[in-house]
């Protein structure tokens, strides 16, 4: 009997332990996890150049967003185009987010010529770009319009400041 109680209390000590060890090792891997094996930053390595960027993003979003929304008046009577699915929708959406990402590509690295009006400039393209987003969330053909226009100013007041051949 005697040999019985003590493997009882031998398990019920080493249940305990067990646990103790348990939580203290959970403890001190959540703590040191953080600390030491935090995910750490990509490395950010810009390829392409500003010209890349205008010429492969920014001028073909730009394009379509103009395009999207538009009045003509002919001899026939007026035609009025805007988008009027989901996916044409969807599409001047996806324009008006590469605005704002290339907006971020311009901050990036050396491509910030300075950073007074080149940020200014940049952020203002990303703003239309949000303005662009808002307006196919609320699918206001006007909305698209208006931002279509702070994006054309935003491009025109960096290009005359800092357009080169």
């Amino acid at each position: 009997m005697r040999i019985s109680h003590w493997l009882n209390l031998l398990s019920v000590a080493f249940f305990t332990f067990g646990v103790v060890f348990v939580v203290a090792g959970a403890r001190a891997a959540r703590t040191g996890q953080s600390a030491t094996q935090a995910p750490a930053a990509p490395v950010i390595s810009p390829v392409a150049s500003v010209r890349q960027i205008m010429n492969g993003i920014i001028a073909p979003a730009a394009t379509v967003i103009f395009e999207s929304v538009s009045t003509t008046i002919t001899a026939e009577g007026t035609e009025e185009k805007a988008p009027s699915s989901d996916l044409e929708w969807a599409y001047v959406g996806t324009n008006g987010a590469s605005l704002v990402e290339a907006g971020n590509l311009l901050l990036m690295g050396r491509r910030a010529v300075d950073q007074d009006n080149w940020v200014t400039m940049s952020k203002a393209l990303m703003d239309a770009g949000q303005e662009v987003l808002a307006a196919v969330e609320a699918k206001s053909a006007d909305g698209v319009l208006a931002a279509g226009e702070k994006v054309n100013m935003s491009c025109d007041a960096c290009h005359m400041r800092y357009m080169r051949n």
